[in-house]
């Protein structure tokens, strides 16, 4: 969350010109590190470094992530916690400081790169104002833990009285699967109605015993406007009913959380990871293949069972249905990668459902680098679309994204669908090459990191909710940049300049650890051994409960993101595009 002030020049207490930032002067021009900081300050004598400790300088210096070393000039981002950041020059002659937009600072940054030259007219990126009505914390304590927040925000703001209330009715009347209405029919009109029918089923199902299974009231329910979705007998249904009797009265977060959790809104879910070779035997090694397919194979087994017993408690007759779309490799290589559709072992309703790669000259039947896969993912979502259709005979109500060409994939298809979407970057290369986005032309023709670091943007910002294993993900440590923090203001000069990327504080982040098959380790019978926060089975119920509470959201924002798409349609357009279709084709 950087700071924008407007420019002023102050006074400071500096070091004298033998000091630390003198010594980087000497340099020359250059990028310094935190840790290449640090090693200037240490290399300095031990009674100068005793002059300088304590002093503002010192503590800035301390919370200095980088320096940009423009003789006479050194600017620098101060980091003082996780997610916030300041910018200033420093002109050592003159002993000024300069506090700086992220704009200025980056615009001084390409200079290293670029000179002066275009400066003023690079393309820049803000998304900060498409962000305004979306609420933002400020306590570290909620970053990660976005739908805490949310839930506060939602039960705070959107049931203050009768007219706030309004979108969730709206909501509940939009549930259907294949035609068939589910939670609320027509005879429910207004707010007034629900409560009175809510209260009559209240009054009747607590005069039945708790195991009576639903069909024997289903049609009393349904001449009052009731439909199945509410649960399986009359103890579940109740349960509901009282929820939402609850949050009409006094709403409270737990309560929201704990209603649009149980709401029947997923029984069709697609996830993506379409590099590498994604199939169950005979790949681990092969290149780009590795833990995301071990990973994705115990998260939909889980989801799995997850969906089917939530189905089964809904009241519903219902079959799920979860495919992992990745690519189609005509040429295998002794892998079942060449087959359109595989059952997932030790399941019963998940599929690896395989579209290859097209090109105008017909199906790519090599395995491509995944730092190569860029030109072909557009025609590859048009191409998953129809394959998807004809699977899921509809839409799917969740799509989950892993890594940067799934993320992207998923965007597109939830962009084209208008369902929710879920980010899992599992790892961003921007951190993992420093120097990376303003030295990017360097690296571009191995890389093609233009691409990524283009697609990673989107996505982020494209996403209704984003899940990571850990907060260093997001927001890093005292010390370290996170991930996602890396993309808060960045410039690939000469391309555009990014000045609001991504909020670390945004309450779209959430922190679901992923799980592990207790029973390869040890017998089920040992329960005290279970590190039960940690199995697929809670993660699970999370990644549903957390589909539940963002589905509502994304349906009462609905009209605050019309901009917000616009925008990322543009940016799509004018920058992704060109720059994929740049990346050359494989060679046949």
């Amino acid at each position: 969350m950087a700071k924008k002030k407007k420019n002023k020049k102050s006074l400071i207490t500096l070091p004298s010109r033998d000091d630390d930032l003198c010594r980087v002067e000497g340099k020359g021009k250059g990028i310094l590190q935190q840790n290449q900081i640090i090693a200037e300050f240490e290399a300095l004598p031990e009674e100068t470094q005793k002059k300088i400790e304590g002093g503002a300088f010192f503590d800035l210096l301390k919370t200095t992530q980088e320096a940009i070393v423009l003789p006479p000039w050194v600017a620098l981002a101060v980091r003082p916690r996780p997610g916030v950041w300041e910018y200033i020059r420093v002109n050592l002659h003159a002993l000024v400081v300069e506090e700086l937009t992220p704009a200025e600072f980056l615009h001084f940054k390409e200079e290293l790169v670029d000179g002066v030259k275009n400066g003023d007219f690079t393309l820049e990126l803000d998304f900060e104002p498409f962000n305004a009505s979306v609420p933002r914390p400020t306590l570290p304590k909620y970053i990660g833990d976005g739908v805490e927040f949310l839930n506060r925000h939602l039960s705070a703001k959107l049931f203050h009285d009768k007219e706030s209330l309004l979108p969730l009715l709206k909501f509940l009347r939009l549930h259907s699967y294949q035609g068939k209405t589910l939670m609320l029919n027509e005879r429910v009109q207004n707010l007034n109605n629900l409560q009175h029918i809510l209260r009559k089923a209240e009054e009747y199902l607590a005069g039945l015993s708790p195991e009576t299974p639903y069909e024997d009231f289903e049609a009393k329910f349904e001449e009052i406007g009731l439909e199945r979705g509410w649960g399986n007998n009359a103890e579940r249904v109740l349960d509901m009913i009282r929820l939402l009797l609850d949050l009409l009265e006094a709403p409270d977060p737990c309560t929201l959380e704990n209603f649009l959790g149980r709401v029947p809104m997923v029984f069709n879910v697609v996830i993506l990871s379409p590099h590498g070779y994604f199939a169950q035997d005979n790949v681990l090694g092969y290149p780009d293949t590795g833990g995301q397919v071990v990973y994705i194979l115990d998260q939909v087994r889980a989801m799995e069972t997850e969906m089917l017993q939530r189905i089964q408690q809904q009241g519903l007759n219902i079959t799920p249905r979860i495919l992992i779309l990745t690519r189609l490799l005509p040429d295998a290589v002794g892998t079942t990668c060449g087959e359109r559709l595989e059952r997932v072992d030790g399941s019963e309703y998940c599929d690896i459902l395989r579209v290859p790669f097209r090109t105008e000259k017909g199906i790519v039947r090599k395995w491509i680098s995944r730092f190569e896969v860029w030109p072909y993912l557009e025609t590859y979502t048009e191409d998953a679309a129809v394959e998807l259709a004809k699977e899921l005979k509809g839409k799917p109500d969740l799509i989950i994204g892993n890594y940067s060409d799934g993320n992207l994939v998923a965007s597109l298809l939830a962009h084209k669908l208008g369902v929710t979407q879920c980010t899992i970057a599992h790892a961003l290369e921007k951190t993992k090459y420093p120097d990376s986005d303003i030295y990017w032309k360097k690296l571009d023709d191995k890389y093609h990191f233009s691409c990524q670091f283009t697609a990673d943007l989107f996505a982020m910002n494209h996403t209704d909710f984003i899940i990571t294993s850990t907060l260093q993900e997001i927001a890093g440590s005292k010390d370290t940049v996170g991930q996602y923090e890396s993309h808060t203001a960045f410039t690939l000069p000469g391309l555009y300049r990014v000045v609001h990327g991504i909020d670390v504080f945004d309450p779209k982040f959430n922190i679901v650890s992923p799980g592990a098959d207790m029973s390869i380790y040890f017998p089920y019978t040992e329960e005290k051994r279970r590190l039960t926060k940690y199995t697929w089975q809670i993660y699970s119920q999370r990644l549903l409960t957390l589909t539940g509470v963002y589905g509502f959201w994304k349906h009462v924002s609905n009209l605050d993101r019309l901009e917000s798409r616009r925008y990322l349609e543009m940016f799509y357009a004018l920058k992704y595009r060109p720059l994929a279709q740049a990346v050359p084709l494989a060679q046949e």
